[in-house]
């Protein structure tokens, strides 16, 4: 029987459950995970990190060509349909401007995390060229051993290493450097306490109890700051003004919807000319990104049109 997860971009390729003999094939020590749930079913324990993070390894290895993956202990292991849905609205945002898939475009990572995952996909699936950004020395070494470990990528894919931590673009963008997109996934918890309570949450909803390690993991600068999703984007909002010659679009994940009206009147004071809110949905889970720019549609199709 074929299950579709409700939501999922059209293009993403996780509409149906997992083949887990074919991620088997594709990731051989993923076996060692498997069970059988109630109804006899073969399923993982998603309550157990070694299991999915092997997952995650089995589903970049079969869907998009990355044939090593790994993690340190303790960074976000992320849940692969979900950030390609992130990718795929993007990509729809920039088929906007020229009305066809955009190939090659370029992309900045605010973040790019242990996992390098929005480039992974991205660069597959639509040969987009990536740099990703990362402040952490362990994540940053991390996705550059996930390159390393994937000769193939570092044509598509570069790092650079952020070493002001107050700072998303400055110190990124190069001089006379354009890029079609940012993304962006930011820490959405404002306190310690905060990212804790969400983890036990997630916990309880898995059947764990509060000792289990959460399975997705996350170091600090990856779950919450000082004023959460809201105060980040906001700095994200005020110094992308700066940039906004160089950047067609901006964009960046919002967790909660109610965190949109603070966030619209910021970027109308920093006098972005085009606000655009596209909306996800995982599952039961809701999300969106917000897209700004400081181009209007003409000076867009331009920008694109250098590329032709």
């Amino acid at each position: 029987m074929t299950t579709q997860k409700p939501g999922l971009h059209p293009r993403n390729r996780h509409h149906n459950r997992y083949d887990l003999a074919a991620l088997c094939e594709a990731c051989p020590t993923l076996s060692d995970f498997i069970t059988l749930n109630p109804v006899g079913e073969q399923t993982i324990n998603f309550a157990d990190p070694q299991a999915v993070k092997t997952l995650n390894k089995a589903l970049l290895a079969h869907f998009y060509a990355v044939k090593e993956w790994d993690i340190p202990e303790g960074f976000l292991c992320p849940p692969v349909p979900g950030r390609a849905d992130y990718i795929h609205h993007l990509s729809d945002l920039l088929s906007d401007e020229r009305g066809e898939v955009v190939k090659g475009a370029s992309i900045l990572d605010i973040g790019v995390g242990a996992n390098c995952i929005y480039p992974l996909i991205g660069a597959h699936e639509y040969g987009w060229r990536f740099t990703g950004s990362e402040t952490h020395p362990q994540a940053f070494a991390s996705a550059q051993a996930i390159l390393s470990a994937n000769p193939s990528l570092n044509r598509m894919i570069r790092l650079r290493r952020q070493k002001d931590i107050t700072a998303m673009f400055s110190g990124i963008i190069h001089k006379n450097e354009q890029f079609d997109a940012t993304l962006c996934n930011p820490p959405f918890h404002d306190s310690a306490a905060a990212a804790r309570a969400g983890g036990e949450r997630k916990r309880r909803n898995l059947g764990q109890d509060r000792d289990a390690a959460l399975n997705f993991g996350g170091q600090q600068q990856e779950l919450w700051c000082e004023g959460g999703e809201v105060a980040f984007i906001k700095q994200m909002i005020a110094e992308s003004q700066e940039f906004g010659r160089q950047v067609m679009w901006f964009t960046s994940l919002v967790s909660k919807g109610e965190n949109l009206p603070p966030l619209y009147r910021a970027l109308t004071d920093v006098g972005a000319v085009k606000v655009v809110k596209k909306e996800m949905a995982q599952g039961q889970k809701q999300s969106r990104f917000i897209a700004w720019s400081f181009m209007d549609d003409d000076q867009r199709r331009r920008f694109l049109a250098r590329k032709r």
